[in-house]
């Protein structure tokens, strides 16, 4: 599955964060020499995590005089992942630290782990996906620190401004487009595709799921309970949606080996038309291709039935507080947590990054630097409601050979049936290594 810690933007990584998979260190915490209250806060351990959040601390320490912040820092990964659940586990754990949102959340079991944070004046400014991915029945957990961003289709508005096109709205429509593109300027690309970078080949599967979960809102519930297949509609959809483009044709012709960098450049120029891809490569592209970043806008990858077509959301990692913080730690934590995440010295921080690569999941924060028009068309179906979190965030079954098999689907090596099929094989292996119940 693709792993979100790869997000290119770096407010993303901002706060010590990685989109799949930063944990972390845990420092016991006491008075200061000077009588000041000292507190931990625990990040990852690469440079720009560690930099970012000495920013963080400084202005913290400066608007509240009262209180030290110990930065304490561990790898990421796996090994990090152990160290946090032991830390939990022992009482050990830093008085706030970062980490997962979502299903990883859930494998630390926060409710007899973490503090409640439900009560804090902030949740109010949280939106809904984030709320989702950060909560259980019993309470929500987590503030966001970083941006999220989207999974749908970039797109060259020029070349459909010169072709007379307008954003398709279901899978239909955007056939049609593709035609179009195909008919009237041969020498363009409808649909590029980078399968020298394998996880790219994920994305029509990986960014329909908002439109799945549009179609059936406890989909991933019943997918973790083995109920649903992506072998069956309406998940089937989006590796038929794979094959139907490369049956039409669609594809460059070095689609095995082109690389994703290699990919947005023809994007950026208009030797390529559409690119199922994340707007977290805002960056790259202004990064590789500066000069054309306003010609690249984005749109949801369409469902059957435009009713349905959503943006899948990644969304940012979090900060939470353990329960084995407490009194006047405990206050001061909770201070730390809405500094950094909804004061304006924490949004300013976290704005400090350059290209956005989406929205904030906080009203309490505004992009205040670059918005390129990929990421204004993400944001209008934000601000539309028409989102749903990435199906990673909502379950913990994944299967390790997505990538795989959905570069063999849109190689014409086998059909859309088979590669959901195999794929519903390869998450049972994972769901029973996981030991979930009903596989």
């Amino acid at each position: 599955m693709f792993d979100h810690r790869s997000r290119v933007r770096a407010a993303a990584a901002v706060a010590g964060l990685a989109l799949l998979g930063t944990s972390l260190v845990a420092c016991s915490s006491g008075g200061s020499a000077d009588g000041k209250l000292t507190i931990s806060y625990l990040v990852q351990n690469d440079s720009i995590s560690i930099a970012t959040a000495e920013k963080f601390i400084a202005a913290f320490e400066k608007a509240n005089p009262d209180i030290t912040v110990k930065l304490d820092s561990q790898p990421p990964g796996s090994e990090g992942d152990n160290l946090t659940k032991t830390k939990l586990s022992t009482g050990e754990m830093s008085d706030v630290f970062s980490y997962n949102t979502g299903s990883l959340l859930q494998a630390l079991e926060p409710d007899n782990q973490l503090v409640d944070l439900s009560g804090e004046a902030w949740v109010a400014d949280l939106n809904k996906d984030f709320v989702r991915v950060v909560s259980t029945d019993n309470g929500l957990y987590g503030a966001p620190v970083g941006t999220s961003f989207g999974g749908g289709v970039l797109y060259n508005k020029k070349v459909y401004e010169q072709l007379g096109l307008s954003v398709p709205t279901d899978w239909k429509q955007f056939m049609a487009n593709s035609e179009q593109i195909q008919a009237n300027a041969p020498e363009v690309t409808p649909v590029i595709q980078s399968y020298g970078d394998d996880w790219t080949a994920q994305i029509y599967v990986l960014a329909d799921f908002a439109n799945v979960a549009a179609q059936e809102p406890d989909w991933a519930e019943e997918f973790t309970a083995n109920k649903v297949k992506y072998a069956d509609e309406p998940a089937l959809a989006g590796f038929q949606h794979q094959q139907d483009s490369f049956d039409a044709g669609f594809f460059n012709k070095d689609f095995a080996s082109m690389t994703l960098d290699q990919a947005l450049t023809q994007l950026s120029t208009g030797a390529a038309a559409q690119f199922p891809m994340l707007t977290n490569q805002a960056g790259a592209l202004y990064q590789n291709n500066p000069d054309t970043l306003d010609d690249i806008g984005f749109f949801a990858l369409p469902a059957d039935d435009a009713e349905y077509t959503s943006v899948t959301m990644w969304q940012p990692n979090a900060l939470y507080i353990p329960k084995s913080t407490q009194g006047d730690k405990l206050e001061a934590a909770k201070k730390l947590v809405a500094f950094i995440s909804s004061s304006k010295e924490g949004c300013a921080i976290q704005n400090d990054s350059g290209i956005a690569s989406g929205p904030f999941s906080t009203s309490a924060c505004e992009i205040t630097g670059m918005v390129p028009p990929m990421i204004e068309d993400l944001n209008a179906y934000v601000d539309a409601g028409k989102t749903a979190p990435a199906l990673e965030f909502l379950s913990p079954v994944k299967g390790p050979n997505l990538p795989n098999l959905t570069i063999q689907v849109g190689s014409g090596l086998i059909s859309a049936k088979d590669g959901a099929s195999q794929y519903d094989e390869d998450v049972k292996k994972q769901a029973q290594q996981l030991g979930l119940e009903g596989w």
